[in-house]
């Protein structure tokens, strides 16, 4: 198959897998099975475009143009195939879990949920592919819509309510920000086809480069920066497959992937004349902030939300800095955080699935009733703290390097600061789990670990955080050639 066919098979696989589960709603276990048959295909398909990418090749598909010297084009550079790798291997462990949590959980409407999941899987690889802005929007849109009815699928006053807090802030961000930053950016450089070293490089002012900036990193709402975060907490209404989705496979790794690539083939790292300086003030401010509000968080999903609001803006950081080996772990961090986090929410859906507990005060002691599920939140919560065997480590190392290097103190004090945060509200959990008694069970029965199926997944993406810690040359490699070091 050639790079061309596998990039529109790519794009093709998840949609047409979103068609023949709805015709498969009859048969759950038909139904099921293409979701499994898809999003191998899927990580097979992205996979084939490796060899090309890694030997230097820019593979890539142009399938229409509305506008004169603007089309709906693809193609693979060594930052989106990264995340195309994540996003695609992590639909597999996904599916996986969902079948489990879904069932086990007598959930309503299963169908309905297969169908976006795939569709939003489409809308990521149309993201993570993307040659130009135009096309980077259409799916980040996509993406948006396709997500809402995974937001609000419980169907209840609070997932509606959930819901239209987080249709009307991605909305909002990407239709009055987002978009005036794309015409703006047209009509600077004549262009929208994304670019080594910049598109606006010696093409605008320095006011007009912050000003578009500014518009670009506030419009890509899905990045969460503070004060346009509030939709991600909200939306935690959904099934825990759904907060999975939402914070490691698809959502918010197109806000921080979309960051980005902005910042790389928009601005590139000599900022064009932007000023980025201010940038850094807001992320370390979203880290902080955010980390405070996990800490004083019981119910385990609201400060896994906050934590992940916090988490992404590493990434803004990491860019911020401009530092190329700082941009190359922001770049890494985006697959660190995707293992880790994916971990820690399959490891709240298998307690809220077994136990029925929710809440972090009702932990003490679980961890000798479901070893599996809480050794693996052990893993992700030690990576994203920053401590070894996980791939966090490495990620906030070399963020933290870039910093140093250009003697951005901010940065590095907010990084090392942001650590100390994130021990002291993972840390607590792993303490209660197992080392604290257990409490008595509220319904007055004992229980183990969760199905099979979810404990293989977590298992899974737990082990993929350690492999990650000693086998990080493959991530390294995209990384540092997309942010142009040797």
């Amino acid at each position: 198959m050639t790079a061309e066919l596998a990039i529109l098979a790519a794009l093709a696989i998840p949609a047409g897998a979103a068609l023949l589960i709805r015709l498969c709603a009859g048969a759950p276990n038909l139904r099921e099975t293409v979701t499994l048959a898809a999003a191998t295909a899927l990580f097979l398909a992205v996979l084939s475009l490796l060899p090309a990418v890694l030997a230097g090749e820019r593979p890539g598909v142009r399938w229409l143009e509305p506008v004169p010297g603007i089309a709906i084009a693809f193609e693979v550079e060594p930052l989106g195939m990264l995340f195309a790798l994540v996003a695609s291997l992590l639909w597999i462990v996904s599916s996986v879990y969902s079948i489990g949590y879904m069932r086990a959980n007598e959930e309503h409407h299963q169908t309905r949920f297969y169908i976006c999941f795939a569709l939003a899987l489409a809308s990521t690889i149309g993201i993570a592919f993307s040659a130009n802005l135009l096309t980077l929007f259409l799916f980040y849109e996509a993406l948006t819509l396709a997500t809402y009815p995974l937001v609000t699928h419980h169907g209840d006053e609070e997932a509606r309510r959930g819901g239209r807090t987080y249709l009307g802030i991605l909305l909002l961000t990407s239709t009055v920000l987002l978009f005036p930053a794309i015409v703006g950016t047209w009509l600077a450089a004549g262009t929208l086809d994304f670019r080594p070293g910049g598109i606006l490089a010696g093409k605008v002012s320095p006011g007009v480069a912050t000003a578009l900036l500014v518009l670009f990193m506030f419009g890509v709402g899905k990045a969460a920066l503070m004060p346009f975060h509030r939709w991600l907490p909200a939306a935690m209404v959904a099934p825990t497959p759904v907060s999975a989705l939402l914070h490691a496979v698809a959502v918010v790794k197109a806000g921080v992937f979309s960051v980005v690539k902005i910042a790389v083939y928009v601005f590139g790292l000599d900022a064009s004349g932007a000023n980025f300086e201010w940038l850094v003030y807001v992320a370390g401010f979203t880290i902080i902030a955010a980390s405070i509000v996990a800490l004083r968080a019981d119910n385990l999903k609201r400060r896994l939300a906050y934590s992940t609001v916090s988490q992404l803006s590493y990434v803004v950081l990491g860019v911020a800095v401009l530092a190329p080996i700082s941009v190359a772990g922001a770049m890494l961090h985006i697959a660190a955080h995707a293992f880790s986090k994916i971990t820690l929410f399959f490891a709240a859906g298998s307690i809220y699935t077994a136990a029925h507990k929710t809440q972090v005060s009702q932990l003490d002691g679980i961890g000798r009733r479901m070893p599996w599920t809480m050794g693996a939140f052990t893993i992700g919560a030690l990576s994203l703290i920053g401590i070894p065997p996980g791939v966090g480590l490495l990620s906030k190392w070399y963020m933290l390097q870039g910093s140093l290097g250009v003697q951005q103190w901010t940065a590095a004090a907010v990084m090392l600061g942001s650590t100390l945060l994130n021990a002291a509200y993972f840390m607590p959990i792993v303490y209660a789990a197992f080392f604290r008694p257990a409490a008595p069970d509220a319904h007055g029965h004992e229980h183990g670990d969760s199905p099979l199926p979810m404990v293989a997944a977590l298992t899974f993406t737990a082990a993929g955080t350690v492999a990650l810690f000693f086998f990080p040359e493959l991530p390294m490699k995209l990384a540092t050639v997309a942010a142009g070091l040797p």
